[in-house]
C-alpha cells in the first residue's frame, strides 16, 4: 500500500467521525425548564386559542400538564425538547389510571401515544366527570 492511500484512507475515517460525531450532537435534546403554572397556562392559550381553562394540574416534576376545559382536557406532556398538546374527553382523564403518583392518559396519537404525568393525586375530588 502507497502512503498517498494510507494518507486518502485516514482522510476520509477522520471526515466519517466528524460527521458522525455532528449527527449525535445535532440529536441531544435541549434541557427545558420545567413547567410552572403560568408557563403551562400560556402554552394551553397558545395551543387552545379561546378555550376557557376551568383548572391546570401542573405535574410535580415540570414535565406536563393538564387542564379541565369544560367536557374536554387539555394535555401537555414532554416530547424530545418540546412540548406537545393534545385533547381528549374529560370523562377519560378522570378514569385514566394513576398508580405510584403517575396518571397514564392514553392519547391514541401515533407521534404522543400516551402521557405520563407525575401528580400529587388522582381524579381530583371537586372536578367529577
Amino acid at each position: 500500500m502507497s502512503q498517498a492511500f494510507l494518507m486518502q484512507m485516514a482522510m476520509s475515517a477522520a471526515a466519517v467521525m466528524v460527521l458522525v460525531a455532528l449527527a449525535a450532537w445535532a440529536k441531544i435534546a435541549k434541557p427545558m425548564s420545567p413547567l410552572t403554572d403560568q408557563r403551562a397556562e400560556q402554552l394551553f392559550a397558545e395551543e387552545f386559542p379561546g378555550r376557557r381553562l376551568d383548572r391546570i394540574w401542573v405535574a410535580v416534576d415540570g414535565r406536563g400538564a393538564l387542564a379541565r376545559s369544560g367536557a374536554s382536557a387539555l394535555v401537555l406532556c414532554e416530547v424530545g425538547d418540546h412540548y406537545v398538546a393534545r385533547h381528549i374527553p374529560w370523562a377519560q382523564a378522570v378514569s385514566a389510571s394513576f398508580r405510584d403518583g403517575v396518571l397514564k392518559l392514553d392519547l391514541s396519537d401515533i407521534a404522543a401515544p400516551q402521557a405520563r404525568l407525575a401528580l400529587t393525586a388522582w381524579p381530583p375530588q371537586d372536578m367529577a366527570a
